[in-house]
């Protein structure tokens, strides 16, 4: 069993109040105590718990907010943390080593968000028997190991963006969407859930093509316009994530279609997003809670540290935005620049 390095900590303040007592007033007791406090310090440093953040990236504005999130928690619960991802959310084979780095640290206990979660199964293995507990967040991992999950509820949210796309082409016409992976969960569950909503609720609705991007917003918009190109008829498109939803947006402009042409509903906000909508170019799109992902992390993996049992699932919520609401207090305070 992994040392408890809170308790560590402990034990290194109440050693370090029975040093100061115990010196003497002299010249060789103050630097007896001076070494004493650096000592103290070392070991205070050496003996904080320490929690490694593996993300599906960085560059994006999501993920920033959600390391936001992380450092706040950090701060508040006296720990270190690591936060790192690929440079883009098609790089397993980065993010895995990124793992593996994290995992040789030796750290409290690891927060990963998993772009492949086969890819990562035997690392989380690695963990487990190290007794490093795992605390999956955004989009999950699709395996035992991981104590809790803090995420959106990515089904229920896509299927909230496929219930308003339906209701903003009349319930009827031609739908595509750009998914920026087949491999993670979330990818998974934002294109599932809006898939499934439009076949149990829409009868006039047809998907005509998915297609994936890796969440790059120069492949997503190739996608778009390859699509829009075979389908002259289409009436929408649903981009899952930041990355995938700006691509669309982008194809739209460079093919000079009217606003109201193309339906574009997306996922995840950010400030091109947020310009998108209030230029009227994105219908709306569905907004995360990024800072309180990487909060909600950081704190049940303290907790998880602390022998605590935690729920299966800690569900950070999501909110529908457009033209409409995008300014009211509500949606403003989750909303990411």
């Amino acid at each position: 069993m992994k040392k408890n390095h809170l308790t560590g900590f402990a034990a290194g303040v109440a050693a370090m109040s029975f040093a100061l007592v115990g010196c003497s007033s002299s010249d060789e007791g103050s630097d007896d105590t001076m070494s004493a406090e650096a000592d103290s310090s070392a070991a205070t440093s050496e003996e904080m718990p320490y929690v490694a953040i593996v993300s599906k990236g960085f560059q994006h504005q999501f993920w920033q907010a959600v390391n936001a999130g992380a450092d706040q928690a950090a701060e508040e619960f006296g720990v270190e943390i690591t936060f790192e991802g690929p440079d883009t959310e098609a790089d397993v084979d980065q993010q895995i080593q990124m793992l593996q780095t994290a995992l040789d640290r030796d750290p409290d206990a690891i927060g990963f968000a998993a772009l492949d979660s086969q890819a990562a199964g035997p690392l989380l293995e690695q963990a487990q028997s190290s007794d490093i507990p795992v605390v999956a967040f955004d989009s999950g991992v699709d395996s035992d190991i991981p104590v809790t999950t803090a995420s959106t509820d990515n089904k229920a949210a896509a299927a909230e963006a496929a219930k308003q796309m339906v209701e903003a082409i009349g319930g009827e016409g031609e739908v595509a969407l750009i998914v920026h992976d087949q491999t993670s969960v979330t990818g998974v569950d934002r294109r599932d859930g809006f898939i499934e909503y439009i076949e149990q609720n829409a009868p006039d609705v047809e998907i005509v093509d998915t297609q994936y991007g890796g969440g790059d917003q120069a492949e997503s918009a190739d996608l778009a316009k390859a699509i829009i190109s075979a389908n002259p008829e289409l009436d929408g498109i649903y981009g899952s994530n930041e990355g995938s939803a700006i691509g669309v947006v982008q194809a739209v402009k460079e093919l000079a279609l009217p606003a109201d042409q193309l339906i574009v509903v997306g996922f995840d906000s950010g400030q091109a997003q947020m310009d998108a909508i209030r230029d009227g170019s994105m219908y709306g799109a569905i907004t995360q809670n990024p800072v309180g992902i990487g909060y909600e992390t950081v704190k049940a993996a303290v907790e998880a540290m602390n022998g605590e049992t935690l729920p299966s699932t800690i569900d950070t919520g999501f909110y529908w935005y457009n033209a409409d609401n995008i300014d009211d207090p509500e949606i403003a305070a989750v909303l990411y620049e």
